[in-house]
């Protein structure tokens, strides 16, 4: 015991000499002349790590309000620096700093989930290795092709929805569902089917390996999401003060064991009757050791199923989530989408993918709702390799910057009535007016929900069209009511990713003329 302590006051000690260490060399370097941005002064050793609150995206904004749209905090000895406008997030993400600020800081317990961090996309510096692992999603399960070669996957999942809904709707139209965890089970079902196909079992095994990812996520993201010393002391991260990085070990561990019982499963049966799926893919380049510039090992085989279980997962449902409590709360634009469908689809027939491109004002909902409620709201920090100047401020290598997303999507002075619900501001096929493209690319930084540059997601054809269809299935097939006496609460939770504090749960009626086009195969 008194060893322990002796190590804790050691490293504290040794925490507080490198924050008086960093400060002292803050205060000298220049970057050409220039200073830090402003920000609070925050206290000794902790800086602002006292006034932090837990909804970072509405707290940052408020001290963009008072410091201007770049501003810097310490956060313990790390310091944070966040940016709130178009503008300095074009500066930092699309010009000759990109490529400076597209490394991540990787926090401690993301370091266990993503196999020791630089073996999966999201965490990787960029170079050889993470062009490789990006390459493969792009081209090979996320590119078009891929996408809909996994269609009949994907509609086999739908389908399964569907009939699932239908059942808890019932005759008499009292049941409810929980719309964040229906549409994440849904989410998880077709990416995990999309990955490695039905070559896995039964539809009853795909169940099972659906439920225990949907645990692990909901444990993953919670604890990306936590306040971690390790973070915000690096000195103090071997002592694991609060036990996050054991915690995210054992999650790992399960994650780990589930991959490699279905790859074994794979292996064993890869007798030339397994389909071409991703992962036989994935298998096939892993033998091969890669494309002559970058290895391919098995761990970036299971670190890449983690991305995009991941990754792919919760953001999606979450976006379905708050379109659909947006529509119950605007029932002008609820009415839109459903003459919409009635015109395109009818009521004769269930809502397939094939009719998203001609769901022209659904799709401008789903804008509107990642323009809201931004799957990421700070994105995934960047961490700056080299000094750099920013607005004329001094960026320091190593240090954490956020782009407030939300913030920026919601500035009074880019957008009208910021914090009202309206579709239409996206008409003129995503031009936006004014000369502007607003869409899902990034290129302009006023909207940005994908984010931008270099490490904007890769999975965006393959978000847009879960999305799309999860919507459009939910709203042709059904009509949605709040249970009686409910009222809709539209109150923000923030973690690393932007969920409702109260889940959406509504009671579905049957909408389709026939009960059997509920179980069309």
């Amino acid at each position: 015991m008194e060893t322990t302590m002796l190590l804790l006051y050691a490293g504290i000690f040794a925490a507080a000499a490198m924050y008086l260490a960093a400060a002292a060399v803050f205060r000298r370097r220049g970057g050409g002349g220039a200073g830090l941005p402003p920000g609070p002064r925050g206290l000794p050793l902790v800086g602002s790590l006292l006034s932090l609150d837990p909804d970072l995206h509405t707290y940052f904004a408020g001290l963009a309000a008072r410091y201007g749209p770049i501003f810097s905090i310490r956060l313990g000895s790390k310091l944070g620096v966040v940016v709130s406008s178009p503008a300095l997030a074009r500066e930092m993400l699309r010009g000759d700093n990109d490529l400076v600020f597209s490394s991540r800081d990787i926090p401690d317990a993301a370091r266990a989930i993503s196999y020791g961090g630089g073996q999966n996309i999201v965490w990787n510096p960029v170079g050889p290795t993470w062009r490789l692992l990006r390459r493969i999603c792009v081209r090979e399960m996320l590119s078009p092709a891929g996408l809909d070669n996994a269609g009949e996957l994907r509609r086999r999942e739908f389908m399964s929805t569907l009939r699932h809904i239908h059942a808890v709707a019932g005759a008499g139209g009292e049941g409810t569902v929980d719309v964040g965890a229906q549409m994440f089970l849904n989410t998880m079902n077709v990416v995990t089917s999309t990955l490695w196909g039905g070559n896995i079992g039964g539809e009853s095994e795909r169940a099972a390996v659906g439920k225990e990812f949907r645990d692990l996520v909901a444990d993953i993201t919670e604890m990306l999401g936590a306040p971690n010393v390790s973070d915000f002391f690096p000195a103090l991260a071997k002592f694991d003060l609060q036990g996050i990085r054991k915690k995210s070990d054992v999650l790992m561990h399960r994650f780990d064991e589930i991959f490699a019982r279905i790859i074994q499963q794979r292996t064993k049966g890869s007798d030339g009757e397994t389909a071409a799926d991703f992962l036989e893919y994935m298998l096939k380049l892993e033998k091969e050791g890669g494309d002559g510039k970058a290895a391919f090992t098995m761990t970036n085989v299971k670190a890449l199923l983690m991305d995009l279980v991941v990754g792919g997962t919760e953001t999606t449902s979450n976006t379905v989530e708050w379109a659909m409590a947006e529509l119950l709360k605007d029932r002008r634009a609820l009415r839109k989408v459903k003459e919409e469908l009635d015109a395109v689809v009818g009521r004769e027939a269930v809502v397939e993918e094939h009719h998203l491109p001609r769901l022209h004002y659904l799709h401008l909902v789903l804008k509107e709702t990642l323009r809201l409620h931004p799957a990421l709201p700070l994105m995934v920090p960047h961490c700056p390799t080299d000094d750099a100047v920013i607005a004329g401020h001094h960026i320091p290598a190593g240090s954490r910057v956020f782009v407030n997303v939300w913030a920026i999507q919601r500035d009074p002075s880019i957008w009208e009535n910021p914090g009202e619900f309206i579709p239409e501001r996206f008409e003129n096929a995503g031009d936006g007016g004014g000369g502007r493209r607003l869409d899902f690319t990034g290129s302009e930084q006023d909207y940005m929900p994908f984010g931008s540059g270099r490490r904007i997601c890769a999975g965006i054809a393959m978000a847009e069209r879960m999305a799309g269809y999860s919507l459009a299935l939910l709203l042709q097939a059904f009509d949605w009511e709040l249970p009686a006496g409910e009222r809709l609460d539209m109150a923000e939770r923030f973690a690393i990713v932007m969920k409702k504090a109260t889940p959406l749960v509504a009671v579905p009626t049957r909408r389709l003329s026939k009960p059997e086009l509920y179980y069309s195969s």
